[in-house]
């Protein structure tokens, strides 16, 4: 048996017994449960007045929403590195540096365009698609799915500002900081705040 299913039924057979919230987390809080664990076991459950104890909506997985979430993730991080690798070419090009005369890679400026346009409305549509599915609110935060998802996103988000974050200082200090080397490093910072930003709802509840 799970450890919190005792919990859960404790609170369901005090809630039917005619017991208040405020008398049922005394009696848990007494017994060594932490908080957490009584908020999550009250929220399982509802006073039905007259009737027994009503359940509330659980998380769920769904191997089905796994897979599109999986599918999801690897067309983002396409989609950032491509947007990236571009976008550095671009910069090289617009910001001339006298240490680097090499010609700009037009085969990788084309791929890297091909990447971008096959790949983004695939992105689009699933992240549209399953947004639509969950909603909003209570549905959409039962998924664990899509909390797995924005919570590994916006890990790799922190670490990639991390990151950049270190190459400017470092870059600073060594006194290599450039123009160009500067604009990447914007470009990337900008790049992961809007990773970050857009799934950052998803870690609520």
């Amino acid at each position: 048996m799970a450890a919190g299913e005792p919990l859960s039924q404790f609170v369901r057979d005090a809630l039917a017994g005619g017991h208040d919230g405020p008398r049922i987390r005394e009696a848990l809080q007494g017994a060594g449960w932490t908080a957490p664990e009584i908020d999550g076991a009250m929220a399982a459950w509802q006073g039905g007045g007259d009737l027994p104890p009503v359940p509330r909506p659980r998380p769920y997985v769904s191997a089905r929403e796994a897979m599109l979430y999986a599918l999801l993730m690897i067309a983002l991080v396409l989609l950032c590195f491509h947007v990236l690798r571009l976008g550095f070419q671009l910069i090289d090009g617009a910001i001339p540096d006298g240490a680097d005369s090499a010609l700009p890679d037009r085969w990788s400026m084309r791929f890297s365009i091909a990447a971008i346009l096959a790949v983004l409305p695939l992105f689009v549509v699933l992240d549209h698609r399953m947004a639509r599915r969950l909603g909003r609110g209570e549905q959409r935060r039962r998924s664990q799915a899509r909390r797995v998802f924005a919570s590994v996103t916006i890990l790799a988000a922190a670490l990639v500002l991390l990151g950049d974050a270190v190459s400017v200082v470092h870059a600073f200090l060594s006194g290599d900081l450039t123009p160009r080397l500067a604009a990447k490093c914007a470009l990337v910072a900008v790049m992961g705040l809007l990773v970050a930003a857009c799934y950052r709802e998803d870690l609520d509840g």
